[in-house]
């Protein structure tokens, strides 16, 4: 499955009725079973419907860092974001990538 950015919004957890998405380095994890952290109002919510890997690797919560762009992090912002991967590739499915506009 390949969703663009646009259509990975709509797994933000808003929508009972639909998974939850968290995409890392343009693959996405399905986080349903991580609802309480992933859902609305769950702490990491911030990140669901959206490729999370600069926030991820800078370990931050803002908006602004809610982004894909990886360009600029330091070395150990990019073992970070590696670290957060294997954490989500141990935990959660892969149900698909980001597509490039």
């Amino acid at each position: 499955m390949e969703l663009t950015p646009q259509q990975l919004k709509a797994y933000d957890g808003s929508d009972p009725s639909k998974p939850i998405y968290v995409a890392i380095r343009g693959r996405i994890y399905d986080v349903t079973s991580g609802k309480s952290f992933y859902g609305p109002g769950g702490s990491y919510c911030v990140f669901s419907g959206k490729d999370a890997s600069r926030a991820l690797a800078k370990m931050s919560k803002d908006e602004g860092d809610v982004v894909p762009d990886i360009d600029g992090l330091t070395e150990k912002e990019i073992g970070v974001l590696a670290d957060w991967e294997k954490k989500f590739q141990a935990k959660y499915p892969v149900v698909g990538t980001v597509a490039n506009n």
